[in-house]
């Protein structure tokens, strides 16, 4: 071992050279404490001074960089600000809803589920986007045809939030599944399916909060003000949702700087 290298690696404890038999095998097991000591010398001599790792590119998520700005949200539009009463009213709901879903998700997670219910991986992004918001929302369709109105087809309107269905995601894929509707989101307009997937993966998602989670879930908040601005017609059911995923971000999972002021 070179000097400068053993300055900065000290050994742990002081070891001697070694007298051997000059029939030493490093090769084969060792049969003494001398001969043990002197294969470890020699493989650590044959270590290369830097080691670069062999990373495929192909498995690194696409987004790597999380951006987190300390900017808060828009104010509401003039009259649509929420009450403190109802925002309190909200996360009491949303605590009940939580509490039972904890309570009951080893039954749900035991129901079986349809045979036409088959959930992505995890990792399947465009999967996910098409399995909650149906390929109608996804492929930006704007109306059903007549036929299809005949019956229910979760393939093009999406599955919704089951508690069969989210009973069986665990944490990462809540907060996988999450990023992917948010970062869809922060592209289109909302919509109801979109909202009920959001509010179920907020009633998933485990306290304390992971960092990722807690960037994730404070875009959506930012992102719910900023359409809750631009809404032209200001449709006031739409606002509401908006408004309810602004309450339980910032009063429930205590982000308080995004949080409306009550009217």
């Amino acid at each position: 071992m070179e000097p400068g290298v053993e300055e900065l690696m000290p050994r742990l404890l002081p070891v001697d050279d070694c007298d051997l038999a000059e029939d030493f095998d490093p090769t084969v097991p060792p049969r003494t404490p001398q001969e043990y000591l002197k294969r470890v010398q020699i493989e650590a001599a044959r270590c290369p001074d830097v080691v670069v790792a062999q990373i495929d590119p192909k498995k690194l998520r696409k987004k790597q960089t999380v951006n987190i700005s300390i900017s808060g949200c828009q104010p509401a539009p003039e009259g649509y600000s929420p009450t403190l009463k109802w925002q309190q009213q909200q996360v009491a709901n949303f605590s009940a809803i939580r509490q039972s879903l904890n309570k009951h998700r080893n039954h749900w997670r035991s129901q079986h589920l349809d045979s036409n219910v088959t959930m992505p991986k995890s990792e399947d992004e465009e999967g996910w986007k098409k399995f909650c918001l149906g390929e109608r929302v996804y492929s930006e369709i704007d109306a059903l045809s007549d036929n299809e109105n005949l019956g229910i087809d979760y393939i093009k309107v999406g599955f919704p939030p089951l508690l069969s269905i989210v009973s069986r995601m665990n944490q990462a894929t809540v907060t996988s599944v999450l990023e992917y509707l948010i970062s869809w989101f922060g592209e289109r307009k909302f919509t109801p399916e979109l909202g009920r997937w959001l509010y179920a993966l907020l009633a998933c998602l485990e306290k304390p909060l992971l960092p990722e989670a807690h960037s994730l879930i404070r875009q959506l908040a930012r992102r719910c003000s900023e359409v809750r601005v631009l809404e032209e017609n200001k449709n006031e059911e739409q606002i509401s949702a908006l408004n309810l995923l602004i309450c339980l971000v910032s009063r429930y999972f205590d982000q308080r700087d995004l949080a409306d002021e009550p009217s």
